[in-house]
């Protein structure tokens, strides 16, 4: 058993930080396990130090949790285990106040390692972590940011039992539609995307521009550039939370369902990858106007040639299957193209020296370290195979159906994950056999629940 910090993290950090925070009286410690969810403990200011000192002890079974939080046995991480205590350790740089709290409450990352030190490896960092690994062997780093969709909701349904738009907290307005761009629907939300700025300026997340979305009460914020996709996933993953609580502290909901609404889009986390090389040059920058560089047309060939079989990943739950509709912007066959949003991977138009990969096909719903793994394994491997993309698609992406399958549903975008070789390769093979399980058991749970449309179909046809 080791009390040296696998992560790098020193207890200067916390001592510093407590010395320039008398204030803050607790601290949020959390870790993300395969659905995402932040789950850990809520510690007292003294213990603060002690932690960055040996870590924490933590159950195996925290990375084997389905949706609901409860074991998932097939995982291997629970009696197979005997359910004992690995060590969380803290994350360097990730220890920030956090925004609005009363009392005054911290925050920091953390990261499951096994008692010796080593990384264990059902725990999502460490997916990506072995992607960045595998990348800088190779002489190369991504860089990235995540765009991040999301509704904001009233706390009650409708009549009709639908979910509906908050109000503006600005002064109770209401709204049904759309709103596309309008500047003025935002300015009634203003309070509290204020807080949300806030909340990421105290954490250290350059969030960007607002806009209102593509259905009601939906929105998006973009993230800056990051040129760590470590802290590109870290920044989406803490923002999830803060516009979580802002918006729970505004008295409404924030909702990270991929679709909320049947007769709306759904909300995607689009992916903007980079590739440098040691000397910092962007290796998907073209030479000269007009000719593709080799390494983004096999990165694109890598991406479409994975993406039946990573599937899982960016559509995780069952609800993440309604976003797949043609003319909904969530693309429905893998293909590419330039300034071309019906595509599932494109190129946007703009400077060559920032040239880079938008990958659509994630859904909001679905956990940044995952994806991020996939997509560099995914980049990886076109590049090792120079795979041809083929030719790019223009006009309408949802009438090209040439550029090879991907799973029509959960069930079978499930039985793909767990057979492909790819998935196993970009996320480990303790990540993927503990994702995999947790979704075949999230799938039984969600198909043996008798739901309101059965009743709504068949209580009185059948």
């Amino acid at each position: 058993m080791t009390d040296i910090s696998p992560t790098g993290s020193t207890p200067a950090e916390a001592e510093a930080f407590l010395a320039a925070h008398p204030e803050i009286e607790a601290f949020d410690l959390v870790l993300h396990d395969a659905n995402g969810i932040g789950r850990g403990k809520i510690i007292r200011r003294h213990e603060l130090l002690s932690f960055y000192k040996t870590g924490r002890h933590l159950p195996i079974s925290i990375l084997g949790l389905d949706i609901c939080g409860e074991d998932v046995h097939e995982t291997g991480l629970i009696w197979d285990q005997g359910d004992g205590d690995l060590r969380a350790w803290p994350l360097p740089g990730t220890l920030v106040p956090l925004h609005g709290t009363a009392p005054p409450r911290g925050e920091v990352l953390m990261s499951m390692y096994m008692l010796d030190g080593r990384p264990m490896n059902s725990d999502p960092r460490h997916a990506l972590r072995a992607q960045v690994d595998a990348l800088a062997a190779e002489g190369l780093h991504a860089s990235a940011a995540f765009e991040l969709e999301f509704f904001l909701l009233a706390n009650d349904r409708g009549p009709d039992g639908k979910v509906q738009p908050a109000r503006d907290v600005l002064d109770g307005r209401a709204s049904h539609r759309t709103e596309v761009y309008s500047v003025d629907h935002l300015h009634g939300m203003l309070p509290l995307f204020s807080d949300i700025y806030a909340g990421a300026e105290k954490a250290g997340i350059t969030a960007e521009t607002m806009i209102s979305e593509y259905a009601p009460g939906q929105y998006e914020l973009t993230l800056h550039y990051r040129t760590d996709v470590m802290q590109a996933a870290d920044d989406l993953m803490r923002l999830k939370r803060i516009v979580r609580a802002q918006a729970r502290a505004h008295g409404v909901t924030a909702c990270f369902m991929a679709k909320p609404n049947e007769d709306y889009a759904g909300s995607g986390m689009h992916f903007h990858v980079s590739l440098m090389d040691g000397a910092g040059r962007n290796r998907f920058m073209e030479d000269q106007p007009g000719t593709w560089s080799p390494a983004i047309l096999h990165a694109l060939g890598g991406l479409k040639a994975t993406m039946g079989e990573a599937m899982l990943v960016f559509a995780p739950h069952a609800n993440s299957w309604r976003r797949f509709a043609s003319q909904s912007y969530a693309p429905v066959s893998p293909s590419w193209g330039v300034n071309n949003r019906s595509v599932a991977l494109r190129i946007p138009a703009g400077d060559i020296a920032a040239r880079r990969i938008e990958h659509r096909p994630a859904g909001v719903d679905a956990n940044a370290y995952l994806v991020a793994a996939t997509v560099l394994a995914g980049i990886r491997h076109g590049l090792a195979h120079r795979i041809d993309p083929g030719p790019e698609t223009t006009g309408n992406g949802y009438e090209d159906t040439g550029g090879g399958a991907i799973p029509v549903d959960w069930r079978s975008a499930i039985e793909a994950a767990k057979a492909s070789a790819f998935l196993k390769d970009a996320l480990g093979e303790d990540m993927h056999r503990t994702f995999t399980a947790i979704k075949s058991s999230e799938y039984a749970r969600v198909m043996r629940r008798v739901s309101e449309v059965d009743f709504d179909l068949y209580l009185h046809t059948v």
